[in-house]
């Protein structure tokens, strides 16, 4: 099969469960903002000099995959999508990055005022990253207030990432003794 079905032709695309909608669905919108995310993680993680950054992006990047699954299947069939076995975003996912929070913090990062992206090419990808993560963020929010979101936690989550990513972004410049 090719990677090129055709069925996108005319502007829709598929849900999980063969549920068409719109390319510029706000549920479309939110996983593919979380997929620009991954993307942006993938290449911080490429640029990563140290192994507790990069290993760290990685099992994030998974646990990603975990949310966009959820975020691209329409909310009248999560039940079926929990029943088939797919796994759902939730605190513990959030709680490993807390943990990560709370390990880094402890390391004495340093930093002053606002950071300004760019001191090494791993921390500004870091906070594009991050920037990314603030507009999956919002998007995810936007599907919250329309009531196209049943689960509270990827919000929560999202935001928990995006303030680790910031942090890993202050934890590479201190590594290279740039605070």
């Amino acid at each position: 099969m090719s990677i090129a079905t055709k069925t996108g032709d005319r502007g829709t695309t598929g849900l999980m469960y063969n549920r068409r909608v719109s390319k510029c669905h706000p549920r479309v919108e939110a996983y593919g903002t979380v997929d620009e995310l991954n993307a942006a993680l993938g290449l911080a993680r490429a640029s990563a000099q140290h192994t507790f950054v990069a290993d760290n992006l990685l099992i994030i990047q998974k646990d990603l995959v975990i949310l966009m699954g959820e975020l691209a299947t329409g909310t009248d069939d999560l039940p079926r999508y929990a029943q088939d076995g797919f796994t759902l975003v939730t605190a513990a996912l959030t709680a490993k990055l807390d943990k990560l929070v709370i390990e880094i913090e402890a390391q004495s990062i340093t930093f002053k005022g606002w950071a300004t992206p760019g001191a090494t090419l791993n921390s500004a990808a870091l906070d594009v990253a991050r920037t990314v993560c603030r507009r999956a963020e919002r998007r995810v929010c936007a599907l919250h207030e329309t009531g196209q979101l049943q689960n509270p936690e990827i919000i929560i989550y999202l935001n928990r990432l995006a303030d680790l990513l910031w942090l890993f972004a202050r934890w590479v410049e201190t590594k290279a003794g740039l605070h």
